[in-house]
C-alpha cells in the first residue's frame, strides 16, 4: 500500500475557483471523509484524485510518484458513484465481474472473483439475481464489490449512501467501515453528513467554498474545531461573540474564564465555543461562567432533551439527559453554567452580511 499526497492542488473552471490551493495527505490503509456543504468543492477534489478532472495546478503523488497526468483508467482506482450506475440487464455476478471482462480476464477467473467479492459483501446467494430484485442497500454492496473487482490501490466513494433511507443508511455506514477495516484499503469518501463522517472516518477533511477549513480525527474536529464554521457544521455548537481578556473573554458585561485562549491578545474580537452537552442548567445562579436566559424551545429526543435559551449574550443550546421526572417548559428562566474546561476561544466570526 502507498500513501496518497496532494501537493499545491488547485482547480479553476474559467474564472471560478472550485478548489483553492491546498495540500493534503491520505495515509495508506485509512479511511478519510471529505466533508462539507453542497458546492464546497469536495466532489471536484475527489474527481481530480480519480483522474476524471485535471487539476489546474499541483501534484497528485501516489507512493511519491506524480500521477496527475495519468487517465482514470491508468490509475486503476475503484470508485462508487452516488447513483451506483449498475447494469439492469446483467445479473449481480456479471455486474461485479464486468470490469474484469473488459480487461480480458478469462470467464473462470471472473466467476471465481465475483463469488469471492459477493461473499465479502454478504451477497453470496444473490449472484443470479437481477439488479431490480435487490434493495437499495444490496445494490450499494454490489457497486462496492464491482469497484473492488480489480483490487484497486485507492477506493473512492462519492455520496454513496445519500439515496438510502435513514435506518438503512445507518446500517450501511457500519458495514462500509467494517469492510474497509477488514480489507485495509485506502479509502476516501465524499459526504455532506457530519454524523456519517464521524461514524466511518479515521480522518475528516472539512471543506467550505473550495477551501480546507480543518483536517483531523473525528474527536479533534468535534472537540477542538479550528473556527466557527467547523464548530457549527459538526453537530450543534454554542458560539458567542466577545472580546479576549488576559484571563478569558468578556461577553458584554459578563466575564468568562476559559480553558484555552488560543494565543489571542487582550481586546481581540473572538468567538466563545462550547458544545451543548457541556452546558449545565440550574435554577440557582452559579458562582461564575454563567448566563441567565429564558427557555424558547424544547426538543425531546428520548435519550436526551435539547433546551434552547435566549440570553443577553445570545442564543444558546443545552443538551441534558432525557427524564420522565424533569419538566422544563417554554418561558422558564434558568441559569446556564459553562464549565471552564469545556470552553475554547475561536477566531471571530464574520460580521453579518460580510462576504
Amino acid at each position: 500500500m502507498s500513501d496518497l499526497e496532494l501537493s499545491g492542488i488547485r482547480k479553476n473552471f474559467g474564472d471560478f475557483v472550485a478548489m483553492h490551493k491546498a495540500d493534503l495527505f491520505f495515509e495508506a490503509g485509512k479511511l478519510t471523509a471529505l466533508l462539507g456543504p453542497s458546492g464546497c468543492g469536495k466532489t471536484t477534489l475527489l474527481r481530480m484524485i480519480a483522474g476524471l478532472e485535471a487539476p489546474s495546478e499541483g501534484q497528485i503523488l501516489l507512493g511519491g510518484k506524480d500521477i496527475a497526468s495519468l487517465s482514470a483508467e491508468q490509475r486503476k482506482f475503484g470508485m462508487v458513484f452516488q447513483s451506483f450506475a449498475l447494469f439492469p440487464h446483467l445479473n449481480v455476478a456479471r455486474n461485479v465481474s464486468y470490469s474484469l471482462r473488459i480487461a480480458g480476464v478469462d470467464a473462470l477467473t471472473r466467476r471465481a472473483r465475483a463469488r469471492e467479492l459477493l461473499e465479502l459483501v454478504q451477497l453470496a446467494d444473490k449472484g443470479n439475481n437481477r439488479i431490480g430484485e435487490l434493495s437499495g442497500g444490496q445494490q450499494q454492496r454490489v457497486a462496492i464489490a464491482r469497484a473492488l473487482a480489480q483490487e484497486p490501490v485507492i477506493f473512492l466513494l462519492d455520496e454513496p449512501m445519500s439515496a438510502l433511507d435513514a435506518q438503512l443508511r445507518n446500517d450501511m455506514q457500519m458495514e462500509l467501515r467494517l469492510l474497509q477495516q477488514r480489507l485495509g484499503i485506502t479509502t476516501i469518501v465524499v459526504t455532506h453528513d457530519q454524523r456519517e463522517a464521524m461514524t466511518i472516518a479515521d480522518k475528516i477533511v472539512v471543506m467550505s467554498q473550495g477551501r480546507i477549513e480543518q483536517v483531523g480525527t473525528p474527536q479533534e474536529i468535534y472537540h477542538k474545531p479550528a473556527n466557527g464554521f467547523v464548530a457549527s457544521f459538526i453537530g450543534n455548537a454554542n458560539l458567542l461573540d466577545g472580546r479576549a481578556t488576559n484571563s478569558g473573554v468578556t461577553l458584554g458585561d459578563t466575564h468568562f474564564a476559559v480553558a484555552e485562549r488560543g494565543g489571542f491578545a487582550s481586546g481581540d474580537r473572538v468567538t466563545l465555543f462550547c458544545r451543548p452537552e457541556a452546558v449545565r442548567l440550574t435554577e440557582v445562579a452559579p458562582s461564575g461562567n454563567a448566563l441567565k436566559g429564558m427557555v424558547t424551545f424544547v426538543r425531546d429526543e428520548g435519550i436526551a432533551r435539547e433546551i434552547h435559551l435566549d440570553t443577553g449574550a445570545g442564543h444558546i443550546i443545552a443538551e441534558i439527559p432525557g427524564s420522565f421526572n424533569e419538566t422544563i417548559r417554554i418561558g422558564d428562566r434558568l441559569h446556564a453554567e459553562f464549565p471552564v474546561e469545556t470552553l475554547h476561544l475561536l477566531p471571530a466570526r464574520p460580521a453579518a452580511g460580510a462576504a
